[in-house]
């Protein structure tokens, strides 16, 4: 592993500049910045739902294995032209899309964010997520980005919204969407 920090505050960067990975520096507004910034939002929001007693021992093992995903595609942006994110991590998600998403009824409404607090905070991920993926997709308008990131992003999207229709069918239901309220 890189330097170790034994100080947290370094100053370099309160006139709005930070550090990559590479060494260089970039405003941190910078499209990269805000990227890589919505993936550790994204992963913290990951951190709250794991915190939630509900979460079952097989997906919880899932959801750590995305938290170590995330800081590795949070360190990929970081560092222009590394690559962390590969085609095997997508097809894992998508495994553990399928088993989850197998005894679950077809979808025929459109369901609310909520149901109970872990259902609701897998919500909150799923649509964090999207934010990520955004922000990726502006970046990689500008610079290059490894494709799998975006595959990633979007199959954990689709990954948190299984997780929240498991969580919320588990205990309360799902809210579904009524047209005629």
């Amino acid at each position: 592993m890189g330097n170790r920090l034994s100080k947290i505050y370094t100053r370099t960067g309160d006139k709005g500049d930070t550090g990559l990975g590479d060494g260089s520096r970039v405003d941190k507004d910078s499209l990269r910045v805000e990227a890589f910034g919505c993936v550790d939002e994204l992963n913290s929001h990951i951190g709250l739902l794991l915190a939630q007693a509900a979460i079952p021992a097989a997906m919880r093992a899932t959801l750590i294995d995305v938290q170590h995903d995330l800081f590795d595609l949070g360190g990929e942006l970081c560092i222009p032209g590394h690559q962390a994110i590969r085609d095997a991590q997508i097809e894992r998600l998508e495994q553990a899309l399928d088993a989850l998403n197998a005894d679950l009824p077809p979808l025929q409404e459109f369901i609310l964010p909520g149901g109970n607090i872990a259902a609701a905070t897998a919500h909150v991920a799923r649509t964090v997520c999207r934010r990520a993926e955004r922000r990726v997709v502006s970046l990689a308008r500008h610079e290059a980005v490894n494709a799998p990131v975006l595959g990633y992003l979007n199959r954990l999207s689709d990954l948190l919204f299984v997780i929240a229709r498991v969580l919320a069918r588990a205990d309360g239901g799902e809210v579904l969407w009524r047209r005629d309220r």
